[in-house]
């Protein structure tokens, strides 16, 4: 029988549902279960304790696989974070996005970005958690070495206080080459996120699909949308199979954004489509 992972969701693209309406939070968790999914990756508690998230996933069957947490609150009070977590039972803390002043594209913003990150991750590391960073398309970018600025930035810090979810969408867009990069981080890429999309000629804002406030681009003529997985430009068999050569432990279905579907729906329409190739 052909090997396969454990298929988690991030509860972000489900956040429609559960942003300032914490009485959801125990039926849409059911609902996830019920479309076959073993875990979840946390975006924020939802107005809930870590006791009553731990008992609600725990009721229900589903792993607390990670939690997404911005850099800046990990920085203001990573101990606390981490209590709150280790309560829930959460074995990966994921800084799910940069800031424009640390990216590669800054060279001296960036430099002093990694001891930074490197300690946080050397602190959750302490207390028994992994550290793992979740990309987007800007640390796809060749620094003055030739290398990625998203190679530089793994180099730069210790193996066990900084690991992989390779966001495959966002780096297929920036690389062409997610299956690629999945594979080059073997045995240092426990999640990998699994992420499809639609994208048509040049388009100048993508960010505006994840909550980043910015103008609209006038001239605009391309378009990217986020879909369901199978339901866009990925090609997945290659990836799934780099994500088992690779000692990964989970798959995440990611949808940041819904269209003319319902959040639910779209986790339904992934799920069924890893079914179909034998997932």
């Amino acid at each position: 029988m052909k090997k396969t992972l454990p298929i988690g969701i991030q509860v972000y693209g489900l956040r429609d549902l559960l942003e300032n309406t914490p009485e959801n939070f125990k039926n849409v968790m059911q609902k996830v279960k019920e479309l076959g999914y073993d875990g979840v990756e946390l975006a924020g508690l939802y107005g809930h304790t870590p006791e009553y998230i731990k008992e609600t996933l725990d009721e229900v069957g589903l792993v607390p696989i990670s939690a997404h947490v911005a850099f800046a609150e990990m920085m203001e009070n990573i101990d606390g974070i981490i209590a709150d977590y280790k309560k829930i039972g959460v074995k990966y803390l994921v800084m799910p996005y940069m800031s424009e002043e640390y990216r590669p594209a800054n060279p001296e913003g960036f430099k002093k970005f990694l001891p930074l990150l490197n300690e946080i991750g050397q602190k959750i590391h302490d207390a028994g958690m992994t550290f793992l960073y979740h990309n987007h398309d800007f640390e796809f970018v060749k620094m003055d070495n030739g290398n990625w600025g998203y190679d530089e930035m793994f180099d730069a810090i210790p193996h066990d206080n900084l690991m992989s979810e390779l966001d495959t969408c966002w780096c297929q867009v920036a690389t062409s080459d997610a299956e690629g990069f999945v594979k080059k981080y073997k045995d240092r890429i426990p999640v990998v996120h699994l992420k499809d999309y639609i994208k048509q000629g040049e388009v100048k804002n993508m960010y505006k699909l994840i909550g980043i406030d910015s103008e609209e681009d006038e001239g605009e003529t391309g378009y990217f949308g986020f879909r369901p997985v199978g339901f866009g430009m990925m090609i997945w068999e290659p990836v799934l199979n780099a994500a088992v050569e690779s000692n990964a432990q989970w798959v995440i279905v990611e949808q940041d954004e819904h269209y003319e579907l319902e959040p639910l729906e779209c986790a339904r329409r992934s799920r069924e489509y890893l079914r179909i190739l034998g997932w």
